[in-house]
């Protein structure tokens, strides 16, 4: 197979919908409940306008369909998609001082365990590290643990993210400096 790393556009909402869709309902429903999963993907688990119009949110594809999705931000939002929940924090991080945010890595089941999770990871880290970043800092669900550990990100907290209905989600905190 074949896979191409590109910036994602508006017209790329509805695919990248999909991809996380079925992401989360397949490969994160031994770490969440479906209440949890439900609820996330009305909420956090949602695209992030933002990202795309920042140019900094990635798709992978294989052929013309759209399979991963992920990216980076040079704001100080830590997770979350245009309709969580909490506060979206927009302010403008300065490369000399903060972390850049790695966000939103979602893989397609069909195409799991095929090291498209490191591909956009890396593609991220490599776009926030020509932007002048020397940090990066997630918001990680459980599932994605341990990938980023195996990485060179650490575990420096964890935290419970509301999703709506009165249910939350685990979050962990993750950073790596370069």
């Amino acid at each position: 197979m074949s896979f191409q790393v590109r910036v994602a556009v508006a017209a790329d909402v509805a695919a990248i919908t999909e991809v996380i869709g079925a992401s989360v309902r397949e490969l994160q429903a031994a770490d969440y409940t479906a209440a949890q999963i439900e609820g996330a993907l009305a909420t956090v688990f949602t695209v992030d306008s933002r990202l795309i119009a920042d140019g900094t949110y990635l798709v992978v594809s294989e052929g013309e369909r759209i399979v991963g999705c992920g990216g980076w931000s040079y704001r100080k939002t830590l997770y979350g998609g245009d309709h969580q929940v909490e506060t979206i924090e927009s302010s403008l991080l300065d490369p000399a001082a903060d972390a850049a945010k790695i966000r939103a890595i979602f893989v397609h089941p069909d195409f799991a365990r095929m090291g498209l999770g490191s591909l956009i990871l890396k593609a991220a880290e490599d776009a926030a590290e020509e932007a002048g970043f020397r940090r990066f800092e997630m918001g990680s669900t459980l599932t994605g643990v341990r990938l980023y550990a195996l990485k060179g990100y650490r575990e420096v907290g964890r935290i419970a993210v509301p999703v709506g209905g009165g249910e939350e989600i685990g979050v962990v905190r993750m950073v790596k400096e370069i």
